[in-house]
């Protein structure tokens, strides 16, 4: 039965699972770590909760239903799938990857991935031509779109038909768009990432991290590396995801109602200098995005005149938290220069265009002229 991405956000493929017979319309939560077994060489199909659990289970199949993928594989954390899937390069491997990453995600690759021998190129995707990195030992390309904070869009479809030509996997960080408005498997990613601690669940009331795949090989050797390291999420946060992606639809669309309304406010404020947002019609970002995707998503990153008014901004506020994280049904703001990419270089941080100036904001499902009043009374409070 085929049906729309609100439908299988509450029922995935529409797979009866056949182990509850209850009846139940919210899914078990099953809280176990093991199983009895029938018999000596028999199983129910579940042996230790390590390697699956029935409701882990469910969830990963309606993150696969969702971005249209093979399999999916949830774990404790956005930055525990990243771990995970970096465990199918080896000493000597090459990935050329987006400059404008998330800030763990750079540290993962500089402290960690680095040292174990994988080899990056960080280039800006909007200036610069991923082609002229590729060498012999280049084995993926690794982008977020819209790139975090900065908000910069990358052509999925164009980096992947260069991927295909050189035969490398093109690995997408989903998680700002979600597979609501963006489903990168249907412009010929490889491998789609989530953090799932974000607009999956909606309610930053848990982590969790998702790798979703499109071919067997892929799912087999990434089961073999989740059952070995043991970063598989847990029964009761797999239920707190699988709750929260039943509202993704409606949250989507309230959120980005309230993004498009702030950046209007914004772009008429004469203390902000610049607002990056992927739906401001005129710029590249907008006509790459409006092509691949159905929305334009509800993160916004703006700067103002000075380091002085955003922290007096970040303290002024009375509804909007100052809190890091993202996608949530409050609207957050953060300090990418102490929160999010507070261990990324200063020069590579300035050079990706996050100064002491920047604050980036996740619009939540508040009413909208609460949200811009908040914003208002904090700007217009600073005295020089």
């Amino acid at each position: 039965m085929d049906t729309g991405i609100a439908t299988k956000c509450i029922y995935g493929n529409h797979e009866k699972f056949e182990g509850d017979r209850t009846g139940a319309i919210s899914f078990p939560i099953y809280q176990t770590a093991t199983y009895a077994h029938p018999a000596v060489g028999q199983s129910t199909g579940y042996d230790y909760s390590r390697l699956q659990n029935p409701t882990r289970e469910q969830l990963e199949k309606i993150v696969a239903s969702l971005e249209g993928g093979l399999d999916a594989l949830a774990f404790s954390s956005g930055m525990a799938a990243i771990t995970t899937l970096m465990e199918i390069f080896k000493p000597g491997d090459h990935i050329i990857s987006e400059a404008d990453l998330y800030g763990g995600s750079i540290r993962l690759f500089d402290h960690i991935n680095q040292k174990n021998g994988i080899e990056f190129s960080r280039i800006n995707f909007a200036e610069e031509d991923p082609e002229n990195y590729i060498k012999e030992n280049t084995k993926a390309i690794y982008i977020e779109t819209p790139t975090n904070p900065m908000m910069n869009v990358i052509d999925i479809r164009k980096t992947a038909e260069l991927a295909k030509k050189h035969n490398l996997l093109l690995i997408v960080d989903n998680t700002f768009l979600s597979p609501y408005f963006q489903r990168p498997f249907e412009l010929g990613a490889d491998i789609i990432l989530h953090s799932g601690t974000k607009f999956l669940s909606g309610h930053n009331d848990t982590l969790a991290g998702f790798i979703v795949v499109n071919t067997p090989e892929l799912s087999e050797k990434l089961r073999y590396i989740i059952k070995t390291t043991g970063a598989g999420l847990a029964p009761f946060d797999s239920w707190l995801v699988l709750r929260g992606i039943k509202t993704l639809p409606i949250r989507m669309e309230k959120a980005q109602e309230n993004a498009q309304a702030i950046v209007e406010f914004l772009l008429q404020e004469k203390k902000v200098k610049n607002v990056y947002y992927p739906g401001i019609p005129g710029t590249n970002n907008y006509e790459v995005c409006k092509s691949q995707a159905s929305g334009f998503g509800s993160m916004l990153t703006f700067e103002v005149e000075s380091k002085e008014l955003a922290l007096h901004i970040l303290e002024s506020l009375k509804l909007i938290p100052f809190a890091e994280s993202l996608g949530g049904v409050e609207t957050l703001i953060t300090y990418p220069t102490t929160q999010t990419h507070a261990d990324v270089p200063e020069e590579i941080r300035i050079k990706n265009g996050i100064t002491d100036s920047v604050l980036r904001l996740s619009a939540g499902i508040e009413d909208k002229k609460d949200l811009i009043a908040d914003l208002k009374q904090a700007i217009d409070s600073f005295r020089e």
